[in-house]
Protein backbone atom coordinates (compact mmCIF):
# COMPACT_ATOMS: atom_id res chain seq x y z
CA UNK A 1 0.00 0.00 0.00
CA UNK A 2 2.48 2.60 -1.25
CA UNK A 3 0.06 5.46 -1.97
CA UNK A 4 -2.11 6.61 0.91
CA UNK A 5 -5.82 6.74 0.24
CA UNK A 6 -7.64 10.06 0.10
CA UNK A 7 -10.26 10.49 2.82
CA UNK A 8 -12.91 13.16 3.25
CA UNK A 9 -14.51 13.91 6.61
CA UNK A 10 -18.18 14.88 6.30
CA UNK A 11 -19.59 16.39 9.47
CA UNK A 12 -17.30 18.37 11.76
CA UNK A 13 -18.88 17.88 15.16
CA UNK A 14 -17.40 16.44 18.34
CA UNK A 15 -16.83 12.94 16.94
CA UNK A 16 -14.92 14.15 13.91
CA UNK A 17 -12.76 16.54 15.91
CA UNK A 18 -12.09 14.07 18.72
CA UNK A 19 -11.63 10.84 16.77
CA UNK A 20 -11.70 10.92 13.00
CA UNK A 21 -9.45 13.87 12.19
CA UNK A 22 -6.80 12.82 14.76
CA UNK A 23 -7.16 9.24 13.54
CA UNK A 24 -6.42 10.27 9.97
CA UNK A 25 -3.40 12.26 11.15
CA UNK A 26 -2.07 9.07 12.77
CA UNK A 27 -3.03 6.72 9.92
CA UNK A 28 -0.48 4.71 7.98
CA UNK A 29 -2.60 4.21 4.89
CA UNK A 30 -4.91 7.22 4.56
CA UNK A 31 -4.64 10.99 4.55
CA UNK A 32 -7.15 13.77 4.93
CA UNK A 33 -8.08 15.23 1.53
CA UNK A 34 -11.09 17.45 2.35
CA UNK A 35 -13.58 18.45 5.02
CA UNK A 36 -17.29 19.23 4.74
CA UNK A 37 -20.00 20.60 7.02
CA UNK A 38 -23.13 22.71 6.71
CA UNK A 39 -21.55 25.28 9.04
CA UNK A 40 -19.20 27.52 6.97
CA UNK A 41 -17.33 28.60 10.10
CA UNK A 42 -16.46 25.04 11.05
CA UNK A 43 -15.39 24.31 7.49
CA UNK A 44 -13.10 27.31 7.31
CA UNK A 45 -11.50 26.57 10.68
CA UNK A 46 -10.77 22.91 9.95
CA UNK A 47 -9.72 23.49 6.33
CA UNK A 48 -7.20 26.08 7.45
CA UNK A 49 -5.95 23.97 10.35
CA UNK A 50 -5.42 20.87 8.21
CA UNK A 51 -4.45 22.63 4.97
CA UNK A 52 -7.12 20.90 2.88
CA UNK A 53 -10.04 22.21 0.83
CA UNK A 54 -13.30 22.76 2.67
CA UNK A 55 -16.87 22.40 1.39
CA UNK A 56 -20.43 22.99 2.51
CA UNK A 57 -21.78 20.91 -0.39
CA UNK A 58 -21.09 17.17 -0.45
CA UNK A 59 -21.54 16.76 -4.19
CA UNK A 60 -19.02 19.51 -4.90
CA UNK A 61 -16.54 17.79 -2.59
CA UNK A 62 -16.98 14.41 -4.26
CA UNK A 63 -16.65 15.91 -7.75
CA UNK A 64 -13.67 18.15 -7.04
CA UNK A 65 -11.64 15.94 -4.69
CA UNK A 66 -12.73 12.42 -5.72
CA UNK A 67 -11.81 10.80 -2.39
CA UNK A 68 -11.33 7.07 -2.04
CA UNK A 69 -13.61 7.04 0.99
CA UNK A 70 -15.56 9.38 3.23
CA UNK A 71 -15.89 9.33 7.00
CA UNK A 72 -19.48 10.36 7.78
CA UNK A 73 -20.24 11.83 11.20
CA UNK A 74 -23.53 13.67 10.72
CA UNK A 75 -26.84 13.87 12.62
CA UNK A 76 -28.71 10.58 12.47
CA UNK A 77 -31.58 11.82 10.33
CA UNK A 78 -29.31 12.88 7.45
CA UNK A 79 -27.02 9.85 7.47
CA UNK A 80 -28.95 7.99 4.81
CA UNK A 81 -28.88 10.92 2.36
CA UNK A 82 -25.14 11.32 2.75
CA UNK A 83 -24.55 7.60 2.22
CA UNK A 84 -26.72 7.69 -0.90
CA UNK A 85 -24.73 10.63 -2.27
CA UNK A 86 -21.42 8.88 -1.66
CA UNK A 87 -22.69 5.61 -3.12
CA UNK A 88 -23.86 7.39 -6.28
CA UNK A 89 -20.30 8.69 -6.71
CA UNK A 90 -18.76 5.27 -6.03
CA UNK A 91 -17.11 6.50 -2.82
CA UNK A 92 -16.67 4.03 0.04
CA UNK A 93 -17.95 5.00 3.48
CA UNK A 94 -16.96 4.82 7.13
CA UNK A 95 -20.18 5.67 8.97
CA UNK A 96 -20.35 6.92 12.54
CA UNK A 97 -22.87 4.87 14.52
CA UNK A 98 -25.74 4.16 14.34
CA UNK A 99 -25.80 2.45 10.98
CA UNK A 100 -29.51 3.20 10.59
CA UNK A 101 -32.44 4.45 12.65
CA UNK A 102 -34.81 1.58 11.77
CA UNK A 103 -34.71 -1.97 10.35
CA UNK A 104 -36.33 -0.75 7.12
CA UNK A 105 -33.69 1.93 6.61
CA UNK A 106 -30.96 -0.59 7.44
CA UNK A 107 -32.27 -3.06 4.83
CA UNK A 108 -32.46 -0.32 2.21
CA UNK A 109 -28.89 0.78 2.93
CA UNK A 110 -27.65 -2.81 2.68
CA UNK A 111 -29.23 -3.07 -0.77
CA UNK A 112 -27.90 0.35 -1.76
CA UNK A 113 -24.30 -0.52 -0.85
CA UNK A 114 -24.55 -3.85 -2.64
CA UNK A 115 -25.93 -2.24 -5.79
CA UNK A 116 -23.33 0.54 -5.80
CA UNK A 117 -20.51 -1.89 -5.07
CA UNK A 118 -19.15 0.17 -2.19
CA UNK A 119 -17.78 -0.91 1.15
CA UNK A 120 -19.33 0.58 4.27
CA UNK A 121 -17.89 0.14 7.75
CA UNK A 122 -19.70 1.33 10.87
CA UNK A 123 -17.30 2.99 13.31
CA UNK A 124 -17.72 0.80 16.37
CA UNK A 125 -14.13 1.35 17.42
CA UNK A 126 -14.14 -1.01 20.37
CA UNK A 127 -13.91 -3.88 17.89
CA UNK A 128 -10.46 -2.55 17.00
CA UNK A 129 -9.24 -2.02 20.58
CA UNK A 130 -6.84 -4.70 21.91
CA UNK A 131 -8.63 -5.13 25.25
CA UNK A 132 -12.03 -5.72 23.67
CA UNK A 133 -10.46 -8.20 21.26
CA UNK A 134 -8.70 -10.00 24.12
CA UNK A 135 -12.00 -10.21 26.00
CA UNK A 136 -13.22 -12.67 23.38
CA UNK A 137 -10.48 -15.08 24.44
CA UNK A 138 -11.14 -14.66 28.17
CA UNK A 139 -14.84 -15.30 27.69
CA UNK A 140 -13.95 -18.80 26.55
CA UNK A 141 -12.52 -19.48 30.02
CA UNK A 142 -15.69 -18.90 32.08
CA UNK A 143 -18.01 -21.53 30.61
CA UNK A 144 -21.47 -20.91 29.18
CA UNK A 145 -22.47 -17.39 30.33
CA UNK A 146 -25.66 -17.09 32.37
CA UNK A 147 -25.50 -13.41 33.37
CA UNK A 148 -24.55 -10.22 31.52
CA UNK A 149 -24.59 -6.68 32.92
CA UNK A 150 -23.73 -3.56 30.97
CA UNK A 151 -23.53 0.03 32.15
CA UNK A 152 -22.62 3.20 30.26
CA UNK A 153 -23.31 6.56 31.90
CA UNK A 154 -22.12 10.13 31.90
CA UNK A 155 -23.59 13.52 32.76
CA UNK A 156 -24.65 15.71 29.86
CA UNK A 157 -25.64 19.16 31.17
CA UNK A 158 -28.45 19.47 28.63
CA UNK A 159 -29.73 16.21 27.08
CA UNK A 160 -32.37 18.24 25.24
CA UNK A 161 -29.86 20.30 23.28
CA UNK A 162 -29.96 20.24 19.49
CA UNK A 163 -31.12 17.38 17.33
CA UNK A 164 -30.14 14.74 19.90
CA UNK A 165 -33.07 15.75 22.11
CA UNK A 166 -35.67 15.10 19.39
CA UNK A 167 -36.59 11.49 18.66
CA UNK A 168 -37.86 12.40 15.18
CA UNK A 169 -34.33 13.51 14.23
CA UNK A 170 -32.14 11.23 16.33
CA UNK A 171 -34.27 8.10 15.95
CA UNK A 172 -33.98 7.67 19.71
CA UNK A 173 -31.98 8.94 22.63
CA UNK A 174 -29.35 7.42 24.89
CA UNK A 175 -29.99 3.87 23.67
CA UNK A 176 -29.72 4.75 19.98
CA UNK A 177 -26.67 6.94 20.47
CA UNK A 178 -24.19 6.03 23.21
CA UNK A 179 -25.96 2.74 23.93
CA UNK A 180 -25.06 1.54 20.44
CA UNK A 181 -21.57 0.67 21.72
CA UNK A 182 -22.92 -1.67 24.41
CA UNK A 183 -25.37 -3.20 21.96
CA UNK A 184 -22.51 -3.86 19.56
CA UNK A 185 -20.42 -5.58 22.25
CA UNK A 186 -23.40 -7.64 23.38
CA UNK A 187 -24.14 -8.88 19.86
CA UNK A 188 -20.46 -9.41 19.05
CA UNK A 189 -19.75 -11.46 22.16
CA UNK A 190 -23.07 -13.15 22.91
CA UNK A 191 -25.39 -12.81 19.92
CA UNK A 192 -28.81 -11.23 19.54
CA UNK A 193 -31.12 -11.76 22.56
CA UNK A 194 -34.42 -13.58 22.18
CA UNK A 195 -36.34 -11.08 24.32
CA UNK A 196 -35.85 -7.52 25.49
CA UNK A 197 -37.93 -5.42 27.84
CA UNK A 198 -37.09 -1.72 27.97
CA UNK A 199 -37.99 1.15 30.27
CA UNK A 200 -36.97 4.71 29.37
CA UNK A 201 -37.02 8.14 30.96
CA UNK A 202 -36.99 11.80 29.92
CA UNK A 203 -37.16 13.07 33.48
CA UNK A 204 -33.63 14.38 34.09
CA UNK A 205 -34.68 17.93 33.16
CA UNK A 206 -38.39 18.24 34.04
CA UNK A 207 -38.55 21.89 32.98
CA UNK A 208 -37.22 21.17 29.47
CA UNK A 209 -39.10 19.67 26.54
CA UNK A 210 -37.44 16.73 24.81
CA UNK A 211 -38.60 13.24 23.84
CA UNK A 212 -35.34 11.35 23.15
CA UNK A 213 -34.67 9.32 26.29
CA UNK A 214 -31.89 10.39 28.63
CA UNK A 215 -31.94 7.10 30.58
CA UNK A 216 -32.85 3.53 29.64
CA UNK A 217 -32.83 0.12 31.29
CA UNK A 218 -33.08 -2.90 28.99
CA UNK A 219 -33.69 -6.37 30.41
CA UNK A 220 -32.27 -9.17 28.25
CA UNK A 221 -33.11 -12.85 27.90
CA UNK A 222 -31.74 -15.67 25.74
CA UNK A 223 -33.59 -18.94 25.34
CA UNK A 224 -30.51 -20.94 26.39
CA UNK A 225 -30.54 -19.42 29.89
CA UNK A 226 -28.54 -16.21 29.67
CA UNK A 227 -30.14 -13.18 31.30
CA UNK A 228 -29.08 -9.66 32.14
CA UNK A 229 -29.50 -5.95 31.59
CA UNK A 230 -28.05 -2.84 30.01
CA UNK A 231 -28.26 0.49 31.82
CA UNK A 232 -27.50 3.61 29.79
CA UNK A 233 -27.82 7.22 30.84
CA UNK A 234 -26.57 10.50 29.44
CA UNK A 235 -27.78 12.41 32.47
CA UNK A 236 -26.50 10.38 35.44
CA UNK A 237 -22.86 10.75 36.44
CA UNK A 238 -20.20 9.73 37.14
CA UNK A 239 -18.88 8.54 33.81
CA UNK A 240 -18.80 4.76 33.78
CA UNK A 241 -18.53 2.09 31.11
CA UNK A 242 -18.35 -1.64 31.61
CA UNK A 243 -19.72 -4.96 30.41
CA UNK A 244 -19.62 -7.86 32.88
CA UNK A 245 -20.23 -11.44 31.75
CA UNK A 246 -20.54 -14.28 34.27
CA UNK A 247 -20.41 -18.03 33.74
CA UNK A 248 -20.00 -21.06 36.02
CA UNK A 249 -16.20 -20.73 35.95
CA UNK A 250 -16.01 -17.03 36.71
CA UNK A 251 -16.55 -13.51 35.42
CA UNK A 252 -15.02 -11.29 32.75
CA UNK A 253 -15.20 -7.54 33.39
CA UNK A 254 -14.57 -5.36 30.35
CA UNK A 255 -13.92 -1.69 31.00
CA UNK A 256 -12.38 1.06 28.91
CA UNK A 257 -8.68 0.60 29.54
CA UNK A 258 -8.95 -2.49 31.75
CA UNK A 259 -9.92 -6.15 31.34
CA UNK A 260 -10.24 -8.61 34.24
CA UNK A 261 -11.06 -12.28 34.72
CA UNK A 262 -12.35 -13.22 38.18
CA UNK A 263 -13.06 -16.45 40.03
CA UNK A 264 -16.70 -17.30 40.83
CA UNK A 265 -16.25 -15.66 44.26
CA UNK A 266 -14.77 -12.50 42.74
CA UNK A 267 -11.04 -13.02 43.21
CA UNK A 268 -8.76 -11.68 40.49
CA UNK A 269 -7.21 -14.31 38.21
CA UNK A 270 -5.67 -12.06 35.57
CA UNK A 271 -5.95 -8.55 34.22
CA UNK A 272 -4.86 -6.49 31.27
CA UNK A 273 -4.47 -2.73 31.34
CA UNK A 274 -4.00 -0.39 28.42
CA UNK A 275 -3.34 3.28 29.00
CA UNK A 276 -5.64 5.58 27.01
CA UNK A 277 -3.88 6.61 23.83
CA UNK A 278 -6.33 8.39 21.56
CA UNK A 279 -6.45 8.44 18.57
CA UNK A 280 -4.84 4.99 18.38
CA UNK A 281 -8.12 3.06 18.05
CA UNK A 282 -9.55 5.46 15.46
CA UNK A 283 -6.36 5.18 13.40
CA UNK A 284 -6.45 1.38 13.70
CA UNK A 285 -9.97 1.25 12.30
CA UNK A 286 -9.12 3.62 9.46
CA UNK A 287 -6.09 1.53 8.54
CA UNK A 288 -8.14 -1.67 8.74
CA UNK A 289 -10.73 -0.14 6.41
CA UNK A 290 -7.97 0.73 3.93
CA UNK A 291 -6.94 -2.94 3.96
CA UNK A 292 -10.58 -3.90 3.36
CA UNK A 293 -10.65 -1.61 0.33
CA UNK A 294 -7.47 -3.28 -0.97
CA UNK A 295 -8.99 -6.74 -0.52
CA UNK A 296 -6.50 -7.73 2.19
CA UNK A 297 -9.14 -7.96 4.95
CA UNK A 298 -12.82 -8.76 5.20
CA UNK A 299 -15.16 -6.14 6.64
CA UNK A 300 -16.12 -7.09 10.25
CA UNK A 301 -18.52 -4.18 10.71
CA UNK A 302 -20.38 -3.96 7.43
CA UNK A 303 -24.04 -3.25 6.68
CA UNK A 304 -25.27 -6.84 6.99
CA UNK A 305 -23.73 -7.16 10.46
CA UNK A 306 -25.58 -4.08 11.68
CA UNK A 307 -29.01 -5.34 10.67
CA UNK A 308 -28.98 -7.04 14.09
CA UNK A 309 -28.32 -3.73 15.84
CA UNK A 310 -31.26 -2.10 14.09
CA UNK A 311 -33.45 -5.05 15.09
CA UNK A 312 -32.36 -4.79 18.75
CA UNK A 313 -33.16 -1.07 18.82
CA UNK A 314 -36.54 -1.54 17.16
CA UNK A 315 -37.48 -4.26 19.64
CA UNK A 316 -36.41 -2.13 22.60
CA UNK A 317 -38.40 0.91 21.49
CA UNK A 318 -41.43 -1.26 20.70
CA UNK A 319 -41.17 -2.87 24.12
CA UNK A 320 -41.05 0.51 25.83
CA UNK A 321 -44.24 1.56 24.05
CA UNK A 322 -46.15 -1.71 24.51
CA UNK A 323 -44.87 -2.42 28.05
CA UNK A 324 -44.26 -6.02 27.00
CA UNK A 325 -41.17 -7.99 25.96
CA UNK A 326 -40.23 -7.99 22.27
CA UNK A 327 -38.15 -10.41 20.19
CA UNK A 328 -35.42 -8.60 18.20
CA UNK A 329 -35.30 -11.44 15.69
CA UNK A 330 -38.80 -10.50 14.53
CA UNK A 331 -37.33 -7.21 13.27
CA UNK A 332 -34.63 -8.76 11.11
CA UNK A 333 -35.64 -7.92 7.53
Amino acid sequence: MSVRKKAAVIGLGHQALGDHLPGLADSQFAQLAAVCDTDPGRVTAQAQQHHVPGFTDIRALLEDVRPDFAIIAVPHHVGREVIETCAAAGVHVMKEKPFATSPAEAAELVALCDKAGIELMVTVQRRFHPLYIAAMQLLEQIGQPYLVEGRYTFHCPDPAAGWRGRASLAGGGALMDMGYHLIDLLIWYLGLPDRVLADMSTAAHPDTEYDAEDTVLVHLAYDHGLYGSLFISRSAGPKTEHLTVTGPRGTVVIERGRLRRLTPDGQLIESLVREPASPTTAAAQIDFFCRVLDGARTNPSGPAVHMAHAAFLAAAYTSQTSLTPADPKEYLL
